[in-house]
């Protein structure tokens, strides 16, 4: 996998205009170099057929004809004598005769090709040939005898055919080429400086809009931009800075709904519970009375204690969750042995017998807690597994050391049939009910809820899975503090 930074968009930009500016040095020096190569080639080309064309035309009329093998090769060695360059060579044929200007030369650039096309038309053909890293010119010529002009030249047959060597002009051909060459490298720096500076000018906006989407993301929704010239990117800024307003609008509306809701439920809570707290008293006097009435009454009075009690609990856990949202929720902590508080909670609601509690022994397991929020911890798990699980429940506390901090874990796991995939998502979310036909529990619905936030203003984790064995296993971890040591928890 390649680093992040070799797939930014500044390497990308300079990548871009390095390619760019690459293929564009490229085919413009392709381009010039065969233009100049082709005008440099043309050009001694025709001033070496030229050359041979008016030699040719000079000592042409001198030639006996037939001519001999001796005459043959003074009229070569005076065609190459007319060169100003002593490395070019004449080849004179005339028939089966073939002489040189050099005794003994070769002539190897001759090809079969070029000597065809001088001997069956009256033109002067070229080519040029390559041998060993050397270019040549090969020029063939007939000579020719001038008649009237509705007749037309007539061959005399004789070929004359000249090699001239190329050195000069490969060499101007090299050196242009190494000028190419070095042009590219100006033009690739040059790519880059252009490349860094567009890239310069592209991040900038895009930089500060990562800043400030992070900056969203945090929840500082009053950030904007700031909005410079009229491109795509200001457009984006623009675009980014409206739809940041309407989100802090919709936020605040949402904020205000949710803190009005809060205060509702507070309040009613509030009121319900002084007239509830007098009909709990009633429903104290008529449960006492209960057996004296007859039972279609009594069935009656036993219904509207049980209700008022529920409803009780209800406005109980309403409380507890408006102080939680408030921020008023305060941890009082206090150094406690926690099986014994444990044992406790399970006493004091008559679940010593239900529950197999396995616990440390007493002074093993110590910490700084809250002990009135750790009772309810214990008292909504258990109260949970005995309600919409099965026996037997099992109820373990352990410690566990996690790098430099104890942390107490408190597993309660019951025989019920688990809990379904689609709901362990859910199972700490207010007033959630698996089954939706169900309008009415024993329970408020915030049980599981209250007991999270308890956990969570520890510092501590809660999550709910099921076991291998069968059942829900609920666990929960909070950290120890010794007396002495900073309480994360507080006002929340």
């Amino acid at each position: 996998m390649r680093p992040p930074q070799l797939r930014g968009l500044r390497v990308r930009l300079v990548v871009a205009f390095g390619l760019v500016a690459v293929l564009t040095a490229a085919a413009t020096g392709t381009l010039t170099f065969r233009e100049a190569r082709t005008g440099i080639l043309q050009q001694s080309q025709d001033a070496v057929i030229k050359q041979l064309r008016a030699r040719v035309d000079r000592l042409a009329p001198a030639l006996a004809f037939p001519p001999s093998e001796s005459e043959l090769r003074r009229f070569a060695v005076d065609v190459a004598a007319g060169e100003q360059s002593p490395a070019r060579r004449v080849l004179a044929v005339y028939r089966d005769l073939s002489v040189t200007s050099v005794p003994g030369d070769p002539f190897e650039e001759l090809t079969p090709a070029l000597r065809e096309a001088v001997r069956s038309r009256p033109f002067t053909a070229f080519q040029r040939v390559r041998d060993g890293g050397r270019a040549s010119l090969v020029v063939g010529m007939p000579v020719t005898f001038a008649y009237p002009a509705e007749q037309g030249p007539h061959t005399s047959g004789v070929q004359v055919f000249l090699t001239v060597p190329l050195a000069n002009e490969q060499s101007y051909v090299d050196a242009l080429v190494t000028a190419v060459e070095r042009a590219t490298v100006p033009a690739l720096a040059l790519a880059v400086l252009l490349a860094l500076l567009a890239a310069r000018g592209v991040l900038r906006p895009v930089r500060a809009l990562r800043h400030a989407t992070r900056s969203i993301a945090e929840g500082r929704l009053d950030t904007r931009l700031t909005v410079d010239g009229s491109d795509e990117l200001a457009d984006l800024s623009r675009t980014f800075n409206e739809t940041a307003a309407a989100l802090e609008t919709s936020v605040a509306e949402l904020h205000d709904m949710e803190a009005r809701a809060r205060r509702f439920a507070a309040d009613v809570s509030h009121e319900l519970r002084t007239p509830l707290a007098a009909m709990s008293v009633i429903t104290d006097v008529l449960d006492e009375g209960a057996a004296r009435l007859d039972s279609e009454t009594a069935t009656a009075v036993q219904l509207i204690s049980t209700e008022t009690v529920k409803l009780t609990r209800l406005v109980d856990d309403l409380m507890e969750i408006a102080r939680f949202d408030a921020g008023a929720a305060v941890l009082h902590l206090d150094e406690i042995d926690l099986a014994e508080s444990v044992r406790r909670t399970l006493a004091s609601r008559a679940w010593s017998q239900e529950v197999d509690a396995r616990l440390p022994e007493p002074d093993v397991l110590r910490g700084r807690v809250d002990p009135r929020r750790l009772d309810v911890i214990v008292a909504n798990l258990v109260g949970n597994a005995l309600r919409h699980g099965a026996r037997p429940v099992e109820l373990r506390l352990s410690a566990e050391r996690t790098g430099q901090e104890t942390q107490a874990v408190i597993e309660v796991w019951d025989s019920g049939p688990g809990i379904p995939d689609t709901v362990l998502p859910h199972v700490f979310e207010r007033f959630y009910k698996s089954d939706t036909a169900r309008t009415r529990t024993e329970g408020s619905g915030l049980g599981l809820a209250i007991t999270a936030e308890n956990v969570h203003v520890h510092g501590g984790t809660i999550r709910a899975a099921n076991h291998a064995a069968g059942g829900a296993l609920f666990t929960v971890a909070l950290p120890l503090r010794r007396h002495g040591d900073r309480s994360a928890g507080g006002p929340r």
